[in-house]
């Protein structure tokens, strides 16, 4: 495999020059967009399977478009709507069209409230009559179109609101919203995190109902941050969040019906959990999922709107945990794809309407990462897989009986599929960590290239002056396992000198590091380290992702423990090779890695000089309940999972060099974990450096935040490595 890269960089020229001729990459050039690629933004197919749409942005003029291109030529047809013929708003960041494509929902003035939560005002475009209708004076959250373009559901203020596009006229569903006490319509802070998901409305095919689930978090502890802003005195933050071990919030599902204008709910029996409802095509059936608290217990129910009666459809065991996901697609007749690692990959399945299982469509010893769809007519499935290595993605299809797989799109690296709505075509994404994006189309049925979109040539060419180098991707046998890896390794190398080594990671649950694709801004950083000397490697350690069930669980009950020995005795057999100086092996991370590049300094002294943790965990007792008691149960179940691993239990194993970073405002991964961890530090009076970005959050970004950020690590390395 190495020697494929090490061609393939040589074709495109990254090695034409000798590196000492060529500059090395700073991070104000990583944060400045020097290096930035491009995508297809918003692509959405229409209707017609022939034609698809594209948001383009004119940032200088302030414009918004909706392009409409041909499939077939891939040339733009029309211009849907510009945001320059519309007075009322200067542009707009995203569309929804409804089911027949006649309206489409515009979000402008859009802000951040959590991860994946917003803010906005809306409003409806009428295609038909080019006319604009603001929704809400105020802004908004999870406006979603009725099937038939004529109504608007929406939440303000954890209440549910119907707004009649023709008539202009608003009527609420729900009253008894309030904050930080009731919600209806969108999850809670947890559920939104974990679940991964924030709109919990949706209507049913016809419009004529919709359901909904209702969040009591009464019981659930708050969590307050200071906020410090600009004013003479700081604010404070406060939202409620169930730490391991506490309450969470009761959640109830229940139906609005449109024409009566009245609510039922809906009895369950006693789910802990509702992370996921989803109609049918028939509207008069909802499907609804349930987890039991610890999360391996997983029930698929359907439901009869008609009298509100509950049936189970299928339901999933798991001595550790069950995955959520959003593959579940209901076909013409309702009979249903799902997806399972029931046989110890994740793979695809198909079940009868009355949920008994038909066949299991794909099999072998290789992830199913992705799903694509479900081809009605041609009678076929598309799919994304590691079938061509771990670090690799491929596109492929097979008939739904199990049969006549194809490879589309397999090419070593990452690629992934966009599907015009009738499977005639797909849009391929593919990168690797020798070739930036590239975007073209095929053939679906014979996976047939037709035409190359968009490709980053300009950026090769550009690299081409810097210091830009190769990723080797191998394994590593570590602790019975072929663990993994890459290598980055510093200009001019050579075997008969020493290097420091820096190793980087993030292990979490089903996570991937090691993976053949473009770079981010981390992998552009580690090539500024690269650069000024250090050997780079990243090891995919036991319980990271698609290499199957077991690699994955085997951490259950334990998170950080058995990561933690991968990293220690990766590091200690990368010291072995001639060229790495044992002396001087470094670690860092962010957030889960942050953890593990903290254990690693503590629990691995004798074999790390160096550590930076960004946003670490601490200990799991102060995360959310949905994440850790899915991978440890409650604190008081497992005290000795919580505490055994837990960094500030045993700061007087400190012995290198260590820099702990946190951004204040940090909903997710709280300060407090950081503030523990500085006090029991200076209680065992161990010296370490420290940094506190004020009013950031997990991701620690704004303005020059990055490159303060990432330049502070870089002088860090490079004086104590």
């Amino acid at each position: 495999m190495k020697k494929s890269f090490l061609s393939l960089f040589l074709m495109v020229g990254f090695l034409t020059a000798t590196l000492a001729q060529k500059k090395a990459i700073t991070v104000e050039e990583i944060y400045s967009g020097t290096f930035r690629t491009e995508g297809l933004e918003a692509l959405r197919s229409l209707n017609n399977g022939k034609q698809y749409t594209i948001l383009n942005v004119d940032g200088s003029a302030g414009i918004s478009t909706i392009d409409k291109y041909d499939y077939a030529t891939l040339e733009k047809v029309a211009t849907i709507l510009s945001s320059a013929d519309l007075a009322e708003i200067g542009s707009f960041s995203s569309y929804e069209f409804n089911d027949d494509e006649t309206k489409i929902l515009l979000a402008t003035q859009v802000e951040s409230i959590f991860r994946r939560s917003t803010l906005g005002i809306f409003y409806v475009y009428d295609v038909g009559t080019k006319t604009l209708t603001r929704i809400s004076e105020g802004k908004i959250r999870e406006p979603a179109l009725s099937p038939d373009g004529k109504k608007v559901a929406y939440v303000s203020e954890n209440n549910l609101y119907l707004f009649d596009i023709a008539s202009k006229e608003t009527e609420q569903m729900t009253s008894d919203g309030v904050k930080n006490k009731i919600i209806n319509g969108v999850t809670d802070w947890v559920y939104e995190e974990e679940f991964a998901f924030v709109r919990a409305f949706a209507w049913n095919s016809d419009g004529t109902k919709i359901a909904f689930l209702r969040f009591d978090e009464t019981d659930v502890p708050e969590f307050s941050m200071d906020v410090y802003g600009e004013d003479l005195y700081p604010s404070q933050e406060t939202f409620k969040y169930p730490k391991a071990g506490e309450d969470n919030s009761m959640v109830t599902l229940h139906l609005f019906d449109v024409a009566s204008k009245k609510t039922s709910k809906v009895d369950l029996g006693t789910p802990y959990y509702i992370p996921r409802i989803q109609w049918m095509n028939n509207a008069g059936q909802l499907s609804v999922q349930t987890l039991n608290r610890h999360q391996n217990h997983l029930k698929l129910h359907a439901v009869n709107v008609n009298n509100n009666s509950v049936s189970l459809l299928h339901e999933e065991k798991d001595d550790a945990y069950v995955d959520v996901t959003d593959d579940l697609t209901f076909l013409a007749d309702d009979s249903f794809i799902w997806t399972s690692e029931q046989d110890g990959y994740n793979h695809i399945y198909l079940y009868g309407q009355d949920g008994k299982l038909m066949n299991q469509i794909t099999k072998g010893p290789w992830e199913v990462t992705r799903y694509f769809g479900y081809d009605q007519k041609g009678g076929k499935v598309y799919y994304q897989s590691t079938e061509n290595g771990s670090i690799n993605r491929g596109v492929y299809s097979i008939d739904s009986g199990g049969n006549n797989k194809k490879a589309l799109a397999a090419e070593e690296g990452t690629n992934s599929a966009d599907f015009s709505a009738d499977f005639t075509y797909f849009i391929n994404t593919f990168s690797s960590a020798t070739t930036p994006p590239v975007y073209t189309l095929h053939k679906a049925l014979n996976g047939k290239q037709i035409k190359e979109i968009k490709n980053h040539q300009a950026l090769l060419t550009k690299l081409k002056g810097y210091q830009f180098l190769p990723k080797e991707f191998s394994t590593i046998a570590i602790n019975g396992n072929e663990l993994n890896m890459y290598m980055i390794k510093p200009a001019n190398f050579d075997t008969s000198k020493k290097y420091p080594l820096l190793m980087y990671q993030y292990s979490g649950p089903g996570s991937q590091s090691v993976a053949n694709q473009w770079f981010n801004d981390r992998g552009y950083w580690h090539e500024v380290m690269a650069a000024k000397g250090y050997v780079i490697a990243c090891i995919d350690g036991r319980g990271t992702g698609f290499k199957g069930r077991d690699f994955k669980k085997v951490t259950y009950l334990n998170l950080v423990k058995y990561e933690t020995e991968d990293q220690i005795a990766a590091a200690k057999k990368l010291s072995e090779l001639p060229y790495i100086d044992e002396k001087r092996t470094g670690i860092w991370g962010w957030s889960f890695g942050g953890h593990m590049a903290t254990n690693s300094i503590l629990k691995g002294n004798e074999v790390f000089e160096t550590a930076i943790a960004v946003a670490p965990v601490t200990s799991w007792r102060f995360y959310d309940t949905i994440y850790t008691e899915r991978f440890m149960r409650t604190p008081e179940e497992n005290p000795s999972g919580y505490d055994d691993n837990s960094p500030f239990n045993y700061p007087e194993l400190l012995k290198g060099n260590y820099l702990l970073i946190h951004g204040s405002g940090d909903d997710n991964v709280h300060v407090q974990h950081s503030m523990r961890m500085i006090e029991a530090l200076v209680q065992a009076n161990k010296p370490f450096d420290w940094a506190i970005y004020p009013d950031k959050n997990h991701g620690i970004y704004g303005g020059m935040t990055r490159v303060h950020l990432f330049n502070k690590m870089t002088r860090f390395i490079t004086e104590n490595l």
